[in-house]
């Protein structure tokens, strides 16, 4: 053990045991060797155990987090009857976050709004933050139509019957007038309860401008309880966070566990055309928007890891919401903004949602056999810029807009049973690029504001376990 005191000679041990472990299996698959089953187990562990070794030197969340998911995913391959049971602390990590979300945005936006008393700049980020959001959005759902017709994804499968056997979710669907309904709060506490996070951002607007009209007596008060909420919010926030890779192993052990990985190789063509559309949209149009804007990509990627990395594991955005704001608050985008255009952005700029509901759109047609025009397929997209907007206001919100889409366009159902066969898997990469593209969103419109001072100060991102 002594050679493996430094971060250096660990890496050099990770790489040696897992190029051992690959060599191994690829000799059992193709040369047809047959090595124990203890031993295979033993040749892919050590490698996590190295990784566990790397981890305790380096103290960083984001490593704890890849470890964690390294380990979950061999964990629930290994023992998948006991993976199958530890969904519930993935839930206690989800139900422990919700409880920060809206009172550290109550706190946040409140003090954003009143302690500035700039009552115009609350109106000028919402209009810059929704064409933001539009065009963004827009190029998601093109560059799902696109990717799904280059690869072909449900062209000639065939399908187990298992997989189209089955309930769907009982779902409701709801028109423009609901999905307008729900974003204005009728009882706050409700709104709270139920987690309704656009109906609360819209609450702290109100009543932050309302704060800011009144007398300096009766706004100073309050201004120190928002103050005061959200350092309090934040600090729970830290707290939370050391659950965060338990809450990750478990999550990842259970879909492991409960799927397996063979509905990998069964759905592999869809995976991976979603997994490939996702970072060509990273890399063609968020990375140039960071390049264009002279935003400091490497300080970036550091302020957006650590939350992306839990919404991934997660598959909840939610999950990711207060690390998300506290670290772009750090990265330099002042709080009044990052506030704002976060939560404003779960409902309106999923860019991960909407091109999967491309993708998956014209997969349930390609899966059962049916030609869509290129004509069809763009009046498909221009419903879909509608009504994915909606999106985070409904609940099981993609399934509503596919199912809705699906058969508003004439196409079968029974293909979503297919889609949600691994739909856990494909919201994994969704809910990341949606955290991802929120986080930018916030630098762009401090950018615009001119008010990003461009000097990020990232020594306090948990750097401790």
């Amino acid at each position: 053990m002594t050679l493996l005191r430094s971060p250096k000679s660990i890496l050099i041990a990770l790489f040696v045991s897992l190029t051992l472990a690959i060599i191994v299996h690829l000799a059992g698959h193709f040369a047809r060797i047959e090595f124990p089953g203890w031993l295979l187990i033993i040749l892919r562990w050590i490698p996590i155990v190295c990784f566990f070794l790397f981890a305790l030197k380096k103290k960083k969340l984001t490593t704890w987090i890849f470890l964690s998911m390294l380990a979950g995913v061999e964990f629930g391959y290994d023992v998948p009857r006991i993976a199958r049971e530890m969904n519930v602390v993935s839930q206690i990590f989800i139900r422990l976050v919700k409880t920060i979300i809206a009172p550290l945005l109550f706190g946040t936006l409140v003090t954003g709004i009143a302690g500035h008393a700039d009552l115009k700049q609350v109106g000028r980020m919402g209009w810059k933050s929704l064409v933001y959001f539009e065009v963004v959005s827009t190029l998601a759902l093109f560059i799902g139509l696109a990717a799904i017709n280059i690869s072909g994804a449900g062209l000639g499968v065939t399908v187990p019957e298992a997989m189209t056997q089955g309930h769907l979710p009982e779902v409701t669907h709801q028109g423009w007038r609901e999905i307008l309904l729900h974003v204005f709060p009728e009882n706050i506490a409700r709104s709270i309860a139920e987690g309704a996070v656009l109906q609360v951002v819209v609450f702290s607007i109100l009543f932050g401008i309302a704060l800011a009209m009144v007398k300096e007596q009766y706004r100073s008060p309050m201004l120190r309880f928002a103050d005061s909420l959200t350092a309090v919010m934040f600090k729970f926030t830290n707290m939370i966070m050391l659950f965060a890779p338990f809450a990750v192993f478990a999550a990842i052990a259970y879909s492991v566990g409960h799927m397996g990985l063979g509905v990998l190789m069964n759905l592999f063509q869809l995976l991976g055309t979603l997994y490939v559309a996702l970072l060509f949209f990273l890399l063609a149009v968020l990375l140039p928007i960071l390049l264009a804007l002279k935003i400091p990509l490497r300080s970036f990627i550091r302020a957006v890891a650590e939350p992306a990395t839990i919404a991934f594991a997660t598959t909840s955005s939610e999950s990711a919401l207060p690390l998300a704001i506290e670290n772009m608050e750090k990265f330099g985008v002042p709080r009044k903004i990052v506030s704002f255009v976060i939560p404003t952005g779960y409902s309106f700029n999923l860019d991960g949602t909407t091109l999967y509901l491309a993708m998956a759109s014209v997969f349930v047609a390609q899966m059962a056999g049916i030609h869509l025009p290129l004509a069809t397929q763009i009046i498909m997209m221009l419903t879909l810029m509608l009504t994915s907007k909606g999106v985070a206001g409904v609940p099981r919100a993609s399934l509503v807009i596919l199912l809705g889409t699906v058969s508003g366009f004439g196409l079968p159902v029974w293909p979503v049973f297919i889609i949600l066969g691994i739909d856990e898997l494909m919201d994994m990469a969704r809910t990341a690029t949606n955290v991802i593209g929120n986080c930018l969103a916030t630098v762009v419109v401090a950018k615009w504001e001119k008010e990003f001072n461009g000097k990020p100060s990232l020594a306090g991102l948990h750097d401790n376990p």
